[in-house]
């Protein structure tokens, strides 16, 4: 008997200890299930192979639900079932609209470009006023990123908050701004 399947049984007695020595020895295999699992799955995914070996293992494992395996490839069997579970549920998470729904991704710096005309230039300043009127640091920030074409750092230290904030507010006021101009 391989020593995983003795693990296995130790497990399946209710030895909490043998989940530990389990572990570092189908680690590799899982490792390796698991990335053909996420190479299937489309681009953009942010789940990774490590993350996805730890949440199945802990489905696996869990010493208060009693798990029965009959050999080593039962095991692996399982484990791949509890991978694709995970999947499908991080899959349904995703689509639902309190997490983005079908909206589509896009970068940030694209969403606030240099107004290409006279009615563009318009529309940004008004949304700059309201923005000015929510957040006043925030508008300040645009203002200097965008007019003075200051670096997030430098309009950092100008207005002297620290660089992570400043890249908050400028993603923020981005967003925010994009939202105003194009009404929605």
């Amino acid at each position: 008997m391989s020593q995983v399947t003795q693990i296995l049984n130790q497990i399946q007695q209710g030895d909490a200890h043998a989940a530990e020595r389990l572990l570092p020895l189908v680690y590799d295999e899982l490792r390796k299930l698991a990335a053909q699992r996420l190479a299937q799955e489309k681009p953009g995914q942010t789940l990774q192979a490590t993350a996805l070996v730890h949440d199945a293992y802990i489905r696996l494992v869990d010493v208060e639900k009693a798990q029965h395996w009959n050999s080593r490839g039962h095991f692996f069997a399982a484990a791949a079932e509890a991978m694709r579970r995970i999947l499908v549920e991080n899959a349904r998470r995703r689509s639902r609209v309190k997490h983005g729904g079908n909206r589509e991704r896009m970068e940030l710096d694209s969403a606030l470009v240099a107004p290409e005309n006279d009615e563009e230039l318009l529309a940004l300043d008004a949304a700059l006023h309201r923005l000015a009127g929510e957040d006043p640091l925030a508008a300040n920030l645009v203002k200097l990123r965008f007019f003075a074409g200051l670096t997030v750092p430098q309009a950092a230290q100008m207005l002297d908050v620290s660089p992570r904030k400043a890249d908050f507010l400028w993603s923020f006021a981005r967003a925010w701004l994009r939202r105003e101009i194009e009404g929605g």
